[in-house]
């Protein structure tokens, strides 16, 4: 079965290149679809296939760079991006990811990066696990006790509304965000983007995961305008990290070629899929693809602590992510196809009426 392996002359490994296609087409579809570039699952993606874990760092943010740029003009012409605070993010995502960058440097030359970066991957992705779905069960709770009392939810309203504890804050410049309809400091954002930037260039994603979120219930953006507004600065700092990483000598430049030829094509599925997707559809499928990530690195970590059972543990992880992501962008494709046919039919209807 050796022709299913390619050999990464920068990394000096060779790679199951069927594991690159399923990551790159799937993470396309997930990343235009939650607004981010799915490094979080990339990056324990390339590690588990077998990429040291700076090289899965680089190569991950050099693939999600041209991806994102594609998803943003997509997301752009549905309104879903507010320039303006993406901008004034781009302060802090750039000092902090540079940070981030050198201190995977550090850790590397003490040999000490691959378990830190795991186990901080892992209290992350439990921490946004807990967020979301806490913030779904309080949503869900003011349902039920709007029904009871014979009244309606407002749209907009949220289960976790710390971003109202946030906006008390009035230190200078105020600004208006329009397609956010936020109004707060500048100074907010900033701060939000300089720490999800610090974990991007721990981490090697383009901070989608922590800034996603932190949009949502940091700032109070909607849904659909965090999508699309995360997915602009991912794509900015993707390609500055992707410079940062490629001077240091680590981006398998092959193995981001093969992802990219497939996600710039599941970009554009997963980004018209949230035109029929809203809210906390969007947030719930979120919440379940962390969880599944976190179990893979979970089942990594058992593979280096229990040796017998090594291959097991690290071929049920492979699995899984593999499974994960595939599932979750056929979802997406599926219920794309679904509200497309039912947009075309209503369409069809107005015009025979």
């Amino acid at each position: 079965m050796d022709w299913l392996y390619v050999l990464m002359p920068i990394a000096g490994v060779k790679i199951f290149w069927p594991g690159l296609i399923i990551l790159g087409i799937g993470v396309g579809v997930i990343g235009g679809f939650f607004g981010m570039g799915g490094a979080w699952m990339v990056t324990p993606g390339l590690n588990i296939l077998g990429f040291p874990m700076a090289f899965a760092i680089g190569t991950d943010i050099a693939h999600m760079a041209g991806k994102s740029l594609i998803a943003t003009m997509r997301h752009g012409r549905f309104g879903n991006v507010d320039y303006r605070l993406g901008l004034i993010m781009l302060v802090g995502t750039v000092v902090g990811f540079e940070v981030g960058a050198q201190t995977v440097m550090w850790l590397e030359r003490l040999g000490s990066v691959e378990k830190f970066v795991r186990y901080l991957y892992l209290f992350l992705l439990a921490f946004i696990a807990w967020m979301v779905f806490s913030d779904v069960a309080k949503r869900k709770s003011k349902e039920r006790a709007a029904m009871a009392a014979g009244q309606e939810v407002d749209k907009l309203a949220t289960g976790i509304e710390w971003h109202k504890t946030f906006h008390r804050i009035k230190i200078p410049p105020m600004v208006h965000f329009k397609e956010a309809g936020v109004y707060c400091s500048a100074w907010l954002p900033i701060f939000v983007s300089f720490l999800t930037g610090l974990l991007a260039g721990v981490l090697g994603i383009g901070g989608g995961l922590i800034r996603m979120p932190a949009l949502i219930y940091f700032i109070g953006c909607p849904t659909h305008v965090a999508v699309g507004t995360d997915l602009f600065e991912v794509m900015i700092s993707g390609l500055y990290g992707a410079g940062t990483y490629t001077y240091k000598g680590r981006t398998e430049l092959v193995a981001a070629i093969i992802m990219l030829v497939g996600a710039s094509m599941g970009a554009q599925i997963g980004t018209v899929a949230t035109k029929y997707i809203k809210g906390y559809g969007i947030r719930i499928a979120f919440g379940l693809a962390v969880v599944g990530c976190a179990l893979s690195i979970i089942l990594k970590l058992l593979g280096k602590a229990i040796p017998g059972w090594s291959a097991f543990f690290d071929n049920s992880s492979t699995a899984l992510i593999l499974g994960l992501v595939s599932a979750m962008s056929l979802y997406i494709t599926v219920k794309m196809v679904e509200g497309a046919k039912k947009e075309i039919a209503a369409k069809k209807t107005r015009s025979v009426a």
